[in-house]
């Protein structure tokens, strides 16, 4: 982790994150600055060199009838094309699901562009139909593309623990 560090975000961050999310259109779904500030507990934030050079978040979905078998979804992370390959999207993931952890989820779910990435991080692909509650709770608003299996985007997960406690 030489030349970043990675910290909470603060409300100071949200303008940053909006911007770094914006830059990050195709790959991301994009959040209103609003969105960002009230959610802002839930981000991380990478510094280089005194600049913001990434960002994750996460959201909790719960299971209905079930809350201990909640999911998170690592979602929002971004690193900016000059401080990308150093680690630090990595470095990002890992620190949210370490918050995430204290919650104890069954298991860490993403919906991305980049699968390797996320499966040099032990993610691996589930078909979409194994996360319904995510199609349903962020797809299903989504305004780039009208059906969320046809997406292009792959599911993935990470299992935490075991179904039971």
């Amino acid at each position: 982790m030489d030349g970043f560090s990675i910290r909470q975000a603060r409300l100071g961050d949200a303008e940053g994150v909006y911007a770094l999310i914006g830059a990050n259109v195709d790959r991301l779904v994009p959040r209103s600055l609003g969105n960002i500030v009230e959610s802002i507990d839930r981000f991380v934030v990478a510094e280089a060199g005194g600049k913001m050079a990434g960002c994750a978040s996460y959201q909790i979905h719960p299971e209905i009838g079930a809350p201990e078998a909640a999911t998170v979804e690592i979602v929002s992370v971004a690193v900016k094309e000059d401080f990308r390959r150093r680690g630090i999207g990595r470095a990002l993931v890992e620190a949210v699901a370490e918050r995430a952890a204290a919650f104890s989820p069954r298991e860490l779910v993403t919906l991305t562009f980049t699968p390797e990435f996320f499966a040099s991080l032990g993610f691996v692909e589930v078909p979409k139909t194994k996360i319904m509650h995510k199609l349903y709770t962020g797809c299903i608003n989504c305004t780039k593309h009208a059906d969320p299996f046809t997406c292009p985007e792959k599911a993935m997960i990470r299992r935490v623990r075991e179904r039971n406690l």
